[in-house]
């Protein structure tokens, strides 16, 4: 069968699933904000200096490039949920959380600091991160690949991918009100390796659940 021919049939078998999927997938992430705000209330507290910290430039960057992350992802997820559609056009995008903590990690030394810049890279949570942006971000995975279902992706694995990236950023949001480490070289480094470990396990789950 030839791949339009496949496309075509995909289609026509599954009509219910070409239904508005950012609906379904705005639904989902709502519905596991609750989850995953409720898991973050049992394992930490909100930073101390939480009402101060609002005032500091990277403290706001850390939401910043988590939220840019996951609606990047969402929106290639979703665009990548119908049938035949490819990164061809629109993978540039992912490049922009990236590009965003590039000129952060400039900025901050431009900035005279106080620590050195190992300091700055290690931090004093590094671990917890790794460990706590899966774990909220968990929440927001499975109903992200839920919702997704009702798409018709041609590339599931993928679509996967970016569902973790996305749950990922959504997580990195909720535990950057807890992480005391500012610095764009620490964000750059420990919550993207956090992103990626989301991301590999969500293409391995993508990979059976949204196939047909």
């Amino acid at each position: 069968m030839k791949t339009d021919d496949l496309i075509a049939s995909l289609v026509a078998d599954h009509p219910s699933r070409m239904q508005p999927v950012w609906l379904w997938l705005l639904a989902g992430l709502f519905a596991a904000l609750p989850l995953s705000a409720a898991i973050f209330m049992m394992s930490f507290r909100m930073r101390p200096d939480l009402a101060s910290a609002i005032y500091n430039p990277f403290f706001d960057f850390k939401f910043v490039v988590m939220l840019v992350l996951a609606s990047v992802s969402a929106a290639l997820s979703l665009h990548l949920s119908r049938p035949g559609a490819s990164l061809e056009r629109w993978g540039w995008l992912l490049a922009v959380p990236a590009g965003l903590l590039g000129i952060a990690i400039v900025a901050d030394f431009a900035v005279p600091q106080r620590n050195s810049w190992t300091a700055r890279l290690v931090g004093s949570s590094a671990m917890a991160c790794m460990a706590s942006i899966p774990l909220f971000a968990i929440p927001f995975l499975a109903a992200a690949l839920w919702t997704l279902r009702r798409g018709a992706t041609t590339r599931p694995m993928l679509v996967g991918a970016l569902a973790g990236l996305m749950s990922a950023g959504l997580g990195g949001v909720i535990y950057a009100v807890h992480c005391m480490d500012d610095s764009p070289l620490f964000v750059a480094t420990w919550y993207t390796l956090a992103a990626v470990l989301v991301a590999i396990v969500g293409a391995f789950v993508g990979r059976r659940v949204l196939r047909f």
